[in-house]
């Protein structure tokens, strides 16, 4: 895929990244994709694909699990950042929304808010109430005592304090009920339209796509399928094995049908 980009603008790139865990566990096979500024690039797969490892790598988070990047690079503006200290690559613009929100659920939500712009001004708290009135109105409120959709909204809240240029979403939605999946999709484009850059891991690909310009398909650490959103919706593999679209009760029992990147 060609992407038309901004002249001097930040372009995050992963060129054939691979990455072993304890020195023995390869997770990440020559993994390679692109986020455009100002997108939003889904990318999908079953849980064990390798998602979340491509987003510690991203985040510079490897080492706290005993991981390594052992071949390829990670570019932002065309310098490899796959070596950095993760308050370095938050610096750079760069957050991370880690799966199952991770809040400091002792301190109060502007407590965690304040956490998350360590490495920036605070002048950002004011955007973070505005996306999220319900943080302002729970502000001075014990972060462990929200609902599960308020503590999703304070980890993206959290990440957003440092003013990142792109932010990276490891599964959003999960265990939210419809009406909240809703929102958390309603959010991410707002926060796109006013200037943040989005990678979103997913397993629920039709909200995904939904948004997203790009999306890819991971499986076994590697990327099986790179195409606009548009594409994968009307691709009859994503739509079956992705989508939820059945066959009938009838034939499931005898259906063999493999994916057509494993064939």
């Amino acid at each position: 895929m060609i992407w038309t980009t901004i002249p001097g603008a930040a372009v995050l790139e992963i060129r054939n990244l691979e990455v072993v865990y304890d020195d023995v566990m390869l997770v990440l096979r020559g993994v390679s994709l692109a986020v455009p500024p100002g997108s939003i690039v889904a990318l999908l797969g079953a849980n064990g694909a390798g998602k979340t490892t491509l987003l510690r790598a991203l985040s510079g988070l490897l080492d706290v699990h005993d991981g390594e990047v052992t071949k390829g690079a990670i570019t932002l503006e065309g310098e490899p950042i796959h070596h950095l200290r993760p308050a370095q690559i938050v610096r750079r613009g760069i957050s991370q929304v880690m799966e199952g929100r991770r809040i400091l659920a002792e301190l109060t939500v502007e407590e965690n808010l304040r956490v998350g712009g360590h490495t920036a001004a605070l002048s950002h708290l004011d955007r973070v109430y505005g996306l999220f009135p319900v943080l302002r109105e729970r502000r001075g409120s014990v972060a462990g005592y929200l609902s599960g959709g308020e503590q999703q909204m304070l980890a993206v809240g959290r990440a957003l304090m440092a003013g990142p240029r792109y932010l990276l979403l490891d599964e959003p939605s999960l265990g939210l009920a419809p009406s909240l999946v809703a929102q958390v999709r309603d959010l991410v484009v707002e926060i796109n339209r006013q200037g943040t850059t989005v990678l979103l891991v997913e397993q629920n690909a039709a909200m995904a796509l939904s948004i997203a310009s790009h999306g890819y398909v991971m499986e076994t650490g590697k990327i099986v399928m790179d195409k606009p959103s548009a594409e994968l919706l009307a691709d009859e593999d994503i739509k079956e094995f992705y989508l939820g679209a059945v066959r009938s009760f009838r034939e499931v029992k005898h259906y063999k049908r493999r994916k057509r990147w494993l064939s």
